[in-house]
């Protein structure tokens, strides 16, 4: 019994070792030493995974020294741009106080971050004109070196608060950067930071997903076009949208909504009543808001929604998976709105104080290489490509999109450079209420979400729009005019005189303002008015 014992012990022994036995060799590298690199992100899993295998391989290349990627997952953009603002807020504070016991007071809190303080501007007091000075000249940091994702409007905006610091990129590569290679403006947006504080990695467009199967369903089975489909009473209780308060890309999506009404009424005054009526209509057809854009495209593709608004990588994914699963005929479809696609970049950026710089400087420099940029767009297994899980995030290197690459690209015939050539972005209609619009969307649309629905069904009930004209003016009341946008801006920032519980308030009257109209609304509309 002891010797059968014995052997059976050996066996399993045998068992546990053999993983080991079998492990690839990599004579030294598993006991060298390694460095770090933190990186806030609200990339997946996959891009995270790729990203620390791929630039592992290339920093031990070029260092023998191993790198450990320490991604910090802190929610979607919107989440991260609060963490961010308020660690800097923190740090910078505790510096503060060193050097001026029991100066700190809002106005200096209000002023350190402010890009609108210039430190020669003898109008602004002294000491916030000090405050602005010394943490520009400072090295505050907040134990994070890079800001990976989300889109130039954050990444613009913590450029000029001087959360963002120049990467020096155009220093060490000028090769980089030309309208050959990386330009510097494609349809209206930046791609790149004049001053270095922030470089588009990817390119980001975004169109309209839709599941076949679930059309079929619906009495009108026509696949939608444009976004104005997707606010038609035909999709009543069948879109899948995403909360722009949590997704920085939904903001910027429904923002591009906006801007093609504003462009076809000739203006943004013209344009801002019928932009967000289309926006309110969008958002009462959903039969859900999640968290996430990528949710959207998953609700499409199990068919719990008929359609809804995508960006490309996560819509084209879907439907190259879709057609996998039902062998070659995809249930679920991406396609880019007429008139009604920008393109977007999708940055990377280092952060004041960042405990790792040259290191976060070699990042930016191998995603931005025709290397780093490969592992973006190429299939799994092609050389420079993937290992596991190909990213299928368009690269904003121009010459990957020559003809040469394109049966080593996911997608070979997507080119986001003519993808988004009929649509031009005007950043000084909206750029600059980007956070403004964020509050609106939530005070027009999430929070009154019960009594906005039910105006657009008593509407859709009685005919449409056209039928009751009285409840549909209702309907499309807005708190304020475009005219009164940035008195808006202003109603929302928190100063010495004016409180959080103040802005709080402001908030609140335009969400009952809405909710008083939507219930006028629908009572006019069963009224037949």
């Amino acid at each position: 019994m002891n010797k059968q014992l014995l052997i059976a012990l050996a066996v399993w022994m045998g068992l546990l070792a053999l993983p080991f036995a079998l492990r690839p060799k990599t004579p030294g590298r598993a006991n060298t030493p390694a460095d770090t690199l933190v990186i806030v992100s609200a990339h997946n899993k996959a891009v995270r995974d790729e990203y620390a295998r791929a630039f592992g391989n290339y920093y031990y290349r070029k260092h023998g020294r191993r790198i450990e990627l320490d991604f910090r997952n802190l929610g979607g953009t919107s989440d991260i741009v609060r963490y961010i603002a308020a660690r800097f807020e923190a740090e910078f504070r505790n510096e503060w106080e060193k050097k001026h016991p029991g100066q700190w007071s809002r106005d200096i809190a209000n002023s350190f971050a402010n890009p609108r303080i210039a430190v020669d501007d003898t109008s602004i007091p002294p000491l916030q004109r000090m405050a602005r000075k010394e943490f520009l000249a400072s090295n505050v940091g907040i134990g994070i070196d890079l800001l990976a994702g989300g889109g130039t409007y954050d990444h613009s905006r913590h450029a000029a608060q001087g959360f963002a610091v120049d990467a020096k990129v155009r220093e060490r590569h000028p090769e980089y950067f030309s309208d050959a290679v990386i330009p510097h403006r494609f349809g209206g947006d930046s791609l790149y930071d004049d001053r270095g504080r922030y470089y588009g990695v990817v390119l980001s467009t975004f169109g309209i997903c839709y599941n076949v199967d679930r059309l079929r369903e619906m009495r009108d089975p026509r696949a939608p076009e444009t976004w104005a489909d997707l606010g038609a009473p035909r999709f009543f209780n069948t879109l899948a949208v995403a909360d722009p308060t949590k997704s920085g890309s939904a903001n910027k999506c429904f923002e591009i909504v906006l801007q093609q009404v504003m462009s076809e009424s000739g203006s943004p005054e013209a344009g801002w009543v019928p932009g967000l009526s289309l926006i309110k209509r969008i958002f009462a057809n959903a039969r859900n808001v999640s968290d996430s854009a990528a949710k959207v495209v998953r609700d499409v593709g199990d068919g719990d929604a008929a359609a809804g608004m995508a960006i490309d990588t996560y819509g084209i994914s879907e439907q190259f998976w879709s057609a996998r699963v039902f062998d070659g005929a995809p249930r679920c479809f991406y396609v880019t709105p007429r008139g009604g696609t920008a393109v977007s970049a999708d940055p990377v950026q280092l952060l004041r104080g960042a405990p790792h710089r040259a290191a976060a400087q070699e990042f930016i420099d191998f995603l931005l290489s025709k290397e780093g940029q490969k592992l973006h767009c190429f299939k799994v297994g092609i050389p420079g490509g993937p290992v596991v899980n190909a990213l299928n995030r368009p690269p904003v290197r121009r010459e990957l999109y020559r003809p040469e690459y394109r049966d080593c690209r996911f997608v070979p015939d997507y080119d986001p450079y003519k993808s988004g050539a009929d649509f031009v972005y005007h950043p000084q209609w909206t750029g600059r209420y980007f956070n403004l619009l964020r509050v609106l969307f939530k005070c027009i649309a999430i929070d009154p979400r019960d009594e906005l629905v039910a105006a657009w069904r008593a509407i859709c009930e009685a005919g449409g729009p056209e039928r009751v004209p009285q409840a549909m003016r209702e309907f499309e009341k807005l708190p304020f005019s475009y005219s009164d946008a940035a008195k808006a801006v202003a109603a929302l920032r928190v100063t010495e005189g004016r409180t959080s519980a103040d802005v709080a308030a402001v908030v609140r009257e335009w969400s009952e303002f809405s909710r008083r109209h939507y219930i006028e609304a629908a009572r006019l509309a069963r009224e037949g008015k």
